[in-house]
């Protein structure tokens, strides 16, 4: 099968694509979906793990990558089911993720996927989940956030930030949205209630609290988001082993335990991508694709990814029907 593969680390052009052997499901693995993969995203997870970032290296291999296809949304067909899967069946439309997308076959925990919603394309579907994932467990685990209560967000037009909007309004909550100029718009249809230009004003000095500031792409800091909190708010960062002081903020979180400072890595499980399929089916939640590129393309796509100025999401056809 084709895969975009990297064998070493470094910028785009390390990735490679190559004819690797197909995955197949072994009798031991009950619990796994062989999914024929139509579609994929690319994410800061793989980009990182692309350049070797230094905090992912103990698990992905000190020197050079020990696991050589990146990925982590998928969209595709189901093509075989381990014995002791449930609740999908061959010829399924699913969506999910799991480690290795970015093949044309890829073997995935049945809790990593939900049934394709009936309103969403292939592209639209391998869009949502990690992205989404983060935003809703976020927003419902982590802050536990109630109708009513607002909330800030930082980075609101790129992958985790627009969903975050969309999702805080379906919960009740009254959003401030926080993006560049040309965006101002476009988070609005989304359903933000409040605007800010981070161009012209920097939210942490306009006097305002909320009772949650989210900071969907870590550029900003505990300490900087502070006075912007309410008595019981939290600040809660995205992608905490981005380089820079994302990584600081994980050590102080662990050493002073301070409960409005949350940390998180979206975890996969199959209550939280049937509620997403759910909410996309009743018309309150749907991605936005940026740009789709050929699998063939996939050192652009990164490289697209990597600038930091996504609006949405980003996409990678593995291959046709």
């Amino acid at each position: 099968m084709r895969a975009a593969v990297y064998r070493t680390y470094g910028p785009p052009e390390v990735l490679k694509i190559e004819e690797i052997e197909r995955p197949t499901l072994k009798t031991e693995d009950t619990d796994r979906v062989l999914v024929k993969v139509q579609y994929a995203s690319v994410t800061p997870f793989d980009y990182l793990h692309r350049r070797g970032y230094l905090p992912v290296r103990p698990s992905n291999g000190l020197l050079r990558p020990k696991d050589h296809v990146l990925g982590v949304d998928l969209a595709g067909v189901v093509e075989a089911v381990g014995s002791g899967v449930t609740r999908f069946k061959v010829g399924d439309a699913v969506f999910g993720n799991c480690f290795g997308s970015h093949a044309e076959y890829v073997s995935v925990r049945e809790k990593g996927l939900s049934l394709l919603p009936g309103n969403l394309s292939m592209a639209e579907a391998a869009a949502m989940p990690v992205a989404a994932l983060t935003a809703l467990q976020a927003l419902k685990n982590v802050a536990q956030l109630k109708p009513g209560q607002t909330v800030l967000i930082n980075g609101a037009a790129g992958g985790v930030g627009h969903f975050a909007v969309q999702l805080a309004r379906a919960f009740g909550a009254e959003v401030t949205a926080v993006c560049s100029t040309a965006n101002l718009a476009w988070v609005q249809q989304l359903g933000a209630d409040h605007m800010i230009d981070y161009r012209s004003q920097d939210f942490t000095r306009n006097g305002k609290q909320y009772d949650l500031v989210l900071d969907a792409v870590a550029k900003r800091t505990y300490a900087s988001c502070k006075s912007s909190l309410t008595k019981t708010g939290i600040y809660i960062t995205e992608n905490p082993l981005k380089p820079g002081t994302q990584m600081f903020q994980v050590l102080f979180a662990l050493l002073t335990k301070d409960k409005r400072l949350g940390l998180h890595l979206a975890s996969s499980n199959a209550e939280d991508m049937d509620l997403l399929r759910g909410m996309v089916e009743a018309g309150k939640l749907r991605p936005v694709i940026e740009k789709t590129y050929a699998l063939d393309q996939i050192a652009e796509a990164h490289r697209h990814v990597e600038q930091g100025h996504t609006k949405g999401k980003v996409v990678v056809e593995v291959c046709q029907n």
